[in-house]
């Protein structure tokens, strides 16, 4: 039986250019978020304690404002729009899988894809500071504190029956590229795969994916 292709991709630093959480912070956060980065990156603490703390030092009132920096200032990555539409035309499922926040993601994405494809964390607004919310939080099988957790949703797939393409650039994808059957990666990923061994093919623009797609495609064909 031939699997069903679904393919996982990362928001942040993948569907766009940069890092949408760490430009928020540049613009809107409080003292010490960067400190925080640090220690997500290095391991110290994790990425849901240190997501939930960087957002806890902006106001809620800036929402609005922030939703329009991230509308304004993000640049989308060439070739998404066309992938979309790729995996239309060969009935590949397409989901974003973000380990960022629903009130920048949803209306950034709504062009392109619906909410009901996309996986991220939550927002709560009724406090003076941005609580943020985890409505994918880590399964029974992991305990990484990873906000949206990546793997644990790749899990909700049967590997019997779909091959799983996961696409990022960041420490949010690298224990779902330990579960995916092909992976695409950029930056960060990139380094974290060559050092855990784990097979990976590099890209700049979802062109790049395509062309990568197809040619398998023509070789098997």
């Amino acid at each position: 039986m031939t699997k069903k292709k679904v393919i996982f991709c990362d928001f942040d630093g993948t569907i766009t250019e940069k890092d949408n959480i760490v430009s928020i912070m540049k613009e809107f956060g409080g003292n010490g978020w960067e400190e925080t980065v640090k220690k997500v990156l290095g391991g110290e603490i994790s990425i849901q304690e240190g997501v939930g703390k960087m957002f806890a030092s902006v106001p809620s009132s800036k929402k609005e404002e922030i939703i329009r920096f991230v509308l304004t200032r993000s640049k989308l990555r060439g070739g998404f729009e066309d992938i979309i539409q790729y995996a239309k035309n060969e009935n590949i499922e397409f989901y974003v899988v973000s380990g960022g926040i629903d009130f920048f993601v949803y209306p950034y994405l709504e062009d392109y894809i619906s909410n009901d494809h996309v996986y991220c964390n939550g927002s709560d607004f009724t406090e003076e500071t941005i609580k943020i919310t985890w409505p994918n939080e880590c399964d029974e099988h992991c305990e990484n504190g990873c906000g949206c957790c990546k793997p644990s949703i790749l899990r909700k797939w049967d590997s019997d029956e779909f091959y799983k393409i996961v696409i990022g650039d960041s420490i949010t994808d690298v224990v779902a590229a330990k579960r995916a059957d092909e992976v695409f990666a950029r930056d960060f990923l990139i380094e974290k795969c060559r050092d855990l061994n784990i097979s990976f093919t590099p890209f700049e623009t979802f062109h790049d994916i395509i062309g990568h797609l197809e040619k398998k495609k023509e070789a098997v064909s």
